[in-house]
């Protein structure tokens, strides 16, 4: 997007290319991707399984698993700090402090041989100078704010639900009030009941602490609800960024227009879903033209001979799709007329 003064940003992801090298060939993830998130503002992160959403947010803590995972090029700047060139010390003190993440499963995320009110209050002591009876106290209080009364503190993560185990999990990551929350499909194991209210107390919290998040999901109707900005991503790329009004309303790429035409749409309960057809291309053997040229229902002979370029349409909107050179071109189905 747009070049911010670094002083505005919290986030500045540069070129950032990940790869899996296996004894069956080099996993692809993520394919020089460049992302920025301002103060205070929500990004969402969206695209099927496999799109490389939580390879980006591991990168972003430097918690890409090596081997096999190999950090090829990139920077990632968080808060003034270039992740990749901190040491284990410096990146100890940045994870949970400056940035937090809320991993997807509740129900492996937490340790179960200690109590939930341990857990964040550990969280507290590793990064602030406290007592450990005011960190504990702290513990209590963020229970409470996440809507945990005090008193189940000192229970084990076996005696909460899926529900309460995502609140405590976002307990934790907001412990220490840190910058940046990445938050990696936080709402999939919920019930829609639950999934309402778990959103509804991390917007209260992100007002409350000024936080930036970082959504990352398949599910457009949490984008729609939650977030500023919006980055879709396919096959290690994003493929079109823009505002949540320029995603959704001014739709341009042909895989964005596939995820809205796959929505049931309410209003009208006998219109045909339109799925996108086939699946995503394999990650160790990506074809060298547009890796969504297969399944893309405007595909013209360029798409599968030349790497695609992200275009600005524009000063906050860009799309990576060869169609756009042609001055003339619109997609079939905008998000707007759905």
């Amino acid at each position: 997007m747009n070049g911010k003064d670094i002083s505005d940003l919290v986030l500045k992801i540069e070129n950032l290319v990940v790869h899996y090298e296996t004894e069956d060939g080099t996993v692809e993830a993520v394919n020089g991707i460049d992302l920025q998130l301002e103060r205070k503002r929500v990004l969402g992160l969206v695209g099927e399984t496999g799109a490389g959403k939580t390879t980006t947010a591991l990168a972003i803590l430097n918690l890409i698993p090596d081997p096999p995972g190999v950090i090829k090029s990139g920077k990632i700047i968080v808060n003034g700090k270039d992740i990749l060139k901190q040491d284990i010390k410096e990146l100890e003190k940045i994870r949970g402090k400056e940035v937090s993440m809320i991993f997807q499963d509740p129900m492996t995320s937490l340790n179960p041989v200690f109590t939930i009110g341990e857990q964040i209050t550990e969280t507290i002591m590793l990064h602030e100078e406290v007592s450990k009876r005011e960190a504990h106290r702290r513990a209590r209080e963020i229970l409470e704010l996440v809507g945990i009364p005090q008193d189940r503190a000192d229970e084990y993560p076996h005696q909460f639900s899926g529900g309460m185990k995502q609140r405590a999990l976002i307990a934790i990551a907001l412990a220490c009030r840190p910058k940046l929350l990445i938050a990696d499909e936080p709402t999939t194991a919920l019930d829609v009941t639950i999934q309402a209210q778990v959103l509804e107390v991390m917007s209260a919290l992100k007002e409350k602490y000024e936080t930036s998040m970082i959504m990352i999901t398949h599910d457009l109707g949490i984008v729609a609800e939650t977030c500023d900005m919006v980055a879709v991503m396919y096959a290690g790329k994003i493929v079109e960024q823009g505002t949540l009004e320029d995603v959704f309303n001014k739709t341009k790429h042909p895989y964005t227009e596939g995820l809205f035409n796959s929505i049931p749409k309410i209003n009208d309960r006998k219109a045909e879903l339109i799925p996108i057809p086939g699946l995503m291309p394999d990650p160790t053997n990506l074809p060298k033209g547009c890796a969504f040229a297969p399944r893309c229902s405007y595909v013209m002979t360029e798409c599968h001979e030349r790497p695609v370029e992200l275009k600005r349409i524009s000063d906050t909107h860009i799309v990576a799709c060869h169609a756009y050179n042609k001055p003339d071109f619109h997609i079939r189905r905008r998000a707007g007329e759905r």
